[in-house]
């Protein structure tokens, strides 16, 4: 198996998204901290499993959100180089 057949959109993390900001978050725009790309969250990459999901810049490949959920809490591990915005 390869990575391109785990890989999907942004609007995959939709769910989790709105389960912890409360509002739907696929528009809000993101800036990559390593190479400085402006993309929504719907047009990152995403990488899910079971317990959470990697979300990376479509440009340069580097990790900007994680997410896990683990025993009914998220953590929420973000690599911006800006605030989310939107």
């Amino acid at each position: 198996m390869q990575d391109s057949d785990l890989r999907l959109d942004g609007n995959a993390a939709a769910g989790w998204l709105h389960e912890i900001f409360g509002r739907e978050m696929t528009a809000v725009s993101s800036t990559c901290a390593h190479c400085s790309n402006a993309a929504p969250l719907g047009a990152l990459l995403v990488y899910a499993s079971d317990i959470g999901v990697v979300m990376r810049c479509p440009t340069c490949n580097a990790a900007l959100l994680r997410i896990t959920h683990i025993r009914g809490r998220y953590c929420l591990d973000v690599n911006l180089a800006e605030p989310l915005t939107g």
